[in-house]
């Protein structure tokens, strides 16, 4: 599904009436080079959106003409490289040199995310690798990892919920090269935000901290989806790191504005159907790549919608890693419980 926008991207100055700029003199002649995920509105023209500004709406991200993304078949969440000119309303796409760093031709004709064939993760994701770290190890042992498994980490307060999901980035990062590792943070803390960036180097970061607004939350989410599905398509092999699942369907329930049945604990009726989309696009697949999402999920929290959102998301994954606060609070890490956490078909 294609991301939200903003009031149709406000229609960036009526569509910046750019469509013949090139005809009219006001583009510069030296090219400049260009990159961005291209988020196309549904007029058919899309932005570049650039991943140093986190992938937010500005005026300087680079227009994409309707007839460039017809040709190429161009859709929500592909790596565009090219070259642009920068005209008197803003930057834009010349020439299109690559798709998700690989020839454009390649994404010619590729079969579509949702029918690709669905299989069982036959490939392991090996997470330990330093003998000192126990966090990684004992997921190794109790709740093996495969590519595309969809897993859940059930996390009160304090119980070591982001030591834990560095520790996960950093295996991936190191033991599968191969893999694209994209870490997304939904009203997350600020600072958190800043100390994934630096600490995970190796990775894609797509935030929307808790300073941003909920359009914001909900549109990175989707871009982030569309992003990993694309690259599935081309036989890629991707990791999502979610942080986390309870705001991600927090903010859709509040962005939802409250117009269809409310159930108990304040939720929209059709709140988590985009965020249950999310989670499920988890999947190995026979024709093409693997998308293997790992999200947290808060409980004891005090709220009764986040009680809610565990119940509406748990049993929907094949990995389930449950976080005691009794264990945590002997000091004991990682504190897994061992009796209530696993993955289906482990073998």
């Amino acid at each position: 599904m294609p991301p939200q926008n903003e009031r149709g991207f406000r229609d960036r100055d009526r569509d910046r009436d750019r469509y013949g700029s090139s005809q009219n003199g006001d583009l510069q002649r030296e090219p400049e080079f260009g990159e961005g995920v291209i988020e196309i509105s549904g007029k058919g023209f899309g932005f570049l959106r650039d991943a140093k500004r986190n992938f937010v709406q500005t005026p300087q991200d680079i227009f994409v003409t309707p007839e460039i993304v017809r040709r190429f078949g161009l859709r929500d969440g592909m790596w565009i490289q090219g070259e642009t000119r920068r005209g008197n309303r803003g930057p834009q796409l010349m020439r299109l040199n690559k798709i998700n760093d690989d020839e454009p031709t390649k994404y010619q004709g590729l079969t579509p995310f949702e029918e690709l064939t669905t299989i069982n993760p036959n490939k392991r994701i090996k997470l330990e690798t330093v003998p000192e770290r126990y966090t990684t190890r004992v997921m190794d042992l109790m709740t093996p990892l495969g590519m595309g498994q969809r897993g859940l980490i059930v996390a009160p307060p304090r119980t070591g919920k982001t030591t834990l999901l560095h520790h996960i980035a950093d295996a991936v990062t190191k033991n599968h090269p191969e893999m694209k590792l994209i870490i997304l943070l939904v009203d997350e803390r600020p600072e958190e935000v800043t100390d994934f960036r630096r600490s995970c180097p190796g990775a894609e970061i797509m935030a929307s901290s808790n300073d941003s607004d909920i359009k914001s939350h909900t549109r990175i989410a989707q871009l982030a989806a569309e992003r990993a599905k694309r690259m599935v398509e081309a036989g890629k092999h991707v990791f999502i790191l979610l942080d986390s699942i309870t705001r991600t369907a927090r903010a859709f329930n509040n962005a939802t504005g409250g117009g269809g049945r409310t159930m108990s604990g304040g939720i929209d009726a059709r709140a988590m159907e985009i965020p249950r989309k999310i989670f499920a696009a988890a999947r190995n697949t026979e024709e093409a790549g693997s998308l293997t999402i790992v999200a947290t999920a808060l409980i004891e929290t005090g709220s009764r919608m986040d009680e809610l959102i565990f119940q509406e998301f748990k049993g929907t994954g094949n990995m389930e890693l449950v976080l005691d606060r009794k264990i945590s609070d002997s000091r004991v890490y990682p504190a897994v419980d061992i009796f209530l956490s696993g993955t289906r078909r482990e073998e």
